[in-house]
């Protein structure tokens, strides 16, 4: 199964009765470990978490703390980039060049790399000397 296909079956666990836009989230370890995540809203936190953060979260419980490959999933019409936040959680655990694919249910792909969705992005480097 691939990536894609991993992040579309957690895609149907998500919890959103405000927006009902699911987003599912399949994380590829360093260490060869898969983790997934879907979005979950709630009424105190109705715009929810995103899937992405959710999949990044379980990679740290279980032990993991480099992502190898990302792929994310929404029901759009186009693929559905993360979010800033999470564009900034992928940076922390990924290198620059680590792929991520972004797709659509009905078959369409985008595949870019995390530097792509943020570059310049901010790391421990900027605070040597605080």
């Amino acid at each position: 199964m691939s990536l894609v296909d991993h992040a579309a079956r957690v895609r149907l666990n998500a919890y959103v009765p405000y927006s009902r836009f699911k987003v599912g989230a399949a994380i590829r370890s360093t260490e060869g470990n898969l983790h997934l995540g879907c979005n979950v809203e709630n009424v105190a936190y109705p715009e929810g978490t995103c899937a992405e953060a959710g999949a990044i979260a379980v990679m740290i419980a279980a032990g993991d703390s480099r992502i190898a490959e990302v792929a994310v999933i929404a029901d759009s019409p186009s693929p559905v980039p993360p979010c800033g936040g999470c564009r900034q959680k992928l940076a922390e655990f990924a290198k620059g060049d680590v792929v991520v694919t972004l797709a659509t249910t009905d078959g369409k792909m985008l595949r870019t790399t995390v530097a792509d969705l943020l570059p310049g992005a901010f790391d421990a480097s900027h605070m040597e000397g605080a």
